[in-house]
This record gives C-alpha cells, structure tokens and sequence, in this order.
C-alpha cells in the first residue's frame, strides 16, 4: 500500500471550506459544493467503512469508505486501472500522436458560463478538424483512431481548458468526405509526422467558431457582462478570427506500451494531485509547479487557501459530462468491427509489428489484502457506520 501524503486537498477543504462558501457561495453550483462535501468526507468516518481482524494474530485495521467523486485526488487509482485493462485492447501495433489544441484565452470567461455547451463544442470541433484534415488525400486519405480527454487547467490551476488527443498513426483509407472505402487499406503517415499544425489550428478556429455563432444566433448561450450587447460581441468574435489558435503536436509515442503508459497519467487526472501539495500554514497553500515560461522548471507557488479551493473548485465538470471520448475507428458504434478490419490489413503490412502487439499487458490486479503485522490472508471484516462529517455545505 502507497504512503499516504502529509497534506491532501482534503485538508484545505475541512480547513478552510466554510470560508470559501462564505466568499463565494452564491456562485458556487450544485456540482461544486458536491465536490467539496465528497473530498473531505473521502475514507473517513463519515462515509462509514469496515474493520479488518486478522485470523491469525488478532490485529485490527480500520479502513474507511472512498468517496468515488471523478474530482477526488484519492479516489482515481481504481477507475484508472480498470478504464485501462478495458483499454488496452483497442490498442493497434502503429505509430501514436499526441495532439494538444487549446482555446484562446479570451474564450475563456464564455466558457465557464456555458461549461456543458462549450466543453461539448470543444470535444466535437478536435474531433471534426483531426477527421476533415486526415481524410484530405492530400494529407493522408484515411480515418484515424482518436481518443480525445478534456482538461481544464493549467499548473497554477487557471482555468484553462484544452483537449489531448491521441491519434493513430494512420487509418483505413476514405474519400474526401470521410467515408471509409467499401475495399479499405491501411493508410499510415510519414515516420514521425502525422499532419500539418498550421492548417489544424485554422481548421479548429473556423469550426468552433462557426460553433459558437451558431449556438449565439440560437440564443442557447449566457454572456457575460462585457459581452451583453450584441455590437461587443461581433467585434469580439472578429477579434478571435484574427488570431492563431494553437495546436500543438508532440512527438510521437512510438508503439502501444508507450500509449498505455500516456494515458495511466492523463486519463483520470484531477486538477491537482495531493503530491504536488507542500504545505498549509497560516491560511496559505504552497504547491508545485512547472513553470514552462522558465523551460519547465520546478518551482512553488502560495495562495491563500480560499484562492486555492476557489481555482480547484473551478474544474468541476459538469454532473454526468463525458470528458473522455472516442472518435473514428474507435467509436463506440463501430470500434470492434473496424479495429478487426484494422488489424486484418496491418498483418499485411508487417507480421513481426503485429506479433509485438501481444506483449502489451493490462495494468497489473490489486493483489488481495494482507494483515499488515503478520502477513496472513485471513481476514475477517465488519461494517462501520458513518459519522457526523467534519465539514458541513452550509448551503
């Protein structure tokens, strides 16, 4: 069993919670204040649990419930785990790319007005640009796998939202318009270069775009206060089609193993994790940060406790948003089927890549609970009820 850190998000939020409703809980939504109740409840009393007696040597351990929440820093290790053994049989024996498109900062306060429309938009917009650029014969003429995840921050915990994109280095060749050929081949990319950045970044800045004035025209969207008036708005909008939009390619992973080992980080990832915390004194909280203004160096960063709680809180998604998706070959409608016709055409390709895929293993099971004091495996457990939490929504 992993060391527990000294200092969790839990911590902050029983410390300092009460505080950050009373700054801000007119804005904070229902979602939010879900959050926060879960977090510092997670694997306490107050979410009961169960007692643990050894057979052997009489020992008792007490273990308390998790809480489950998406947003929890302790409560992704099982999801994780089992999200991936599921995972990794999508997994095709090519090339991988790793895609990074962002939204302009000046998106940013329309987005937090409307998260669940323009979260969704966001996810959409990747997905049409990385399919429209891909089947272009000038590019590569086939559809590619995509498995997309939403993040919302930055180190410092700006909202700052952006999409990783996960691409197969290749695809079962399409028309012009997208449609998989009736006779399919596998169609793979220049080694080490998947498609152009530039006409990526014009092509996510037109769709979302188009997106978003559609939604405007609609009506659907809630502005904020310097963007009321329709005048603000258009000038506003002329403003983001002037700019460039960045997309950013790294580079490629390589086969699958290292794919598996990308998304074991990315995947289930919170806002911030509880390793990344230093300390809380005195009402502040300082914490880890890269800082890629200074070529990715390690430094520590202080807010006040309330400041800090409030830019967590603010990568709350909304209730039931899907922030994972899969597009492509690997939609869900059609995954099994194409995946199969997939790898049909890569074993004409090259025999030996296709033999290499079967090293790939799944994340290894939890294994079973021991008695810490003398290692027996006879455990014997009992329920625990759930106490009074040590953090209350005053709402």
């Amino acid at each position: 069993m992993s060391e527990r850190p000294a200092l969790e998000v839990a911590d902050v939020v029983r410390r300092h919670g009460a505080a950050l409703q009373e700054q801000y809980g007119e804005f904070l939504t229902g979602e939010q204040r879900r959050v926060l109740r879960d977090v510092a409840r997670c694997r306490t009393a107050a979410l009961g649990g169960h007692v643990e007696r050894c057979g052997d040597c009489g020992r008792e351990v007490i273990a308390y419930n998790s809480c489950r929440n998406r947003h929890c820093p302790k409560c992704q290790g099982a999801a994780r785990a089992r999200w991936l053994a599921a995972e990794a049989a999508s997994l095709l024996p090519v090339e991988y790319f790793h895609v990074v498109f962002t939204l302009p900062a000046a998106l940013g306060p329309v987005v937090q007005s409307n998260p669940r429309r323009l979260y969704g938009l966001l996810l959409t917009t990747t997905r049409d640009t990385l399919l429209s650029v891909a089947a272009d014969p000038h590019h590569l003429g086939a559809q590619p796998g995509i498995l997309e995840v939403l993040h919302t921050w930055g180190q410092n915990l700006h909202f700052h939202p952006h999409v990783h994109a996960v691409v197969t280095g290749g695809g079962l060749s399409c028309n012009a318009a997208g449609q998989i050929d009736a006779l399919p081949v596998w169609q793979s990319c220049r080694p080490g270069f998947l498609l152009p950045v530039r006409i990526l970044s014009r092509v996510f800045r037109g769709k979302f775009l188009e997106g978003l004035r559609k939604m405007a025209e609609q009506g659907l969207l809630r502005w904020p206060a310097s963007l009321a008036e329709t005048a603000a708005r258009a000038r506003w909008l002329t403003s983001l089609y002037g700019q460039d939009w960045v997309v950013y390619a790294k580079p490629p992973f390589g086969g699958p193993e290292q794919v598996l080992k990308y998304l074991a980080r990315y995947t289930h990832r919170v806002a911030i994790s509880n390793q990344r915390l230093l300390k809380l004194e005195d009402g502040r909280v300082t914490f880890r940060v890269k800082d890629y203004a200074d070529e990715g160096r390690a430094k520590a960063l202080t807010l006040t406790a309330v400041e800090f709680l409030r830019r967590f809180v603010q990568h709350v998604l909304p209730r039931g948003f899907v922030k994972i998706r899969h597009y492509g070959l690997l939609a869900n409608r059609v995954r099994a089927a194409r995946l199969e016709q997939a790898r049909s055409l890569l074993v004409l390709v090259t025999l030996a890549v296709v033999l290499g895929v079967t090293t790939i293993a799944a994340p290894a099971a939890r294994p079973e609970p021991v008695c810490p004091g003398c290692g027996s495996a006879r455990l014997e457990r009992r329920p625990l009820a759930a106490q009074p939490p040590t953090f209350a929504d005053t709402s």
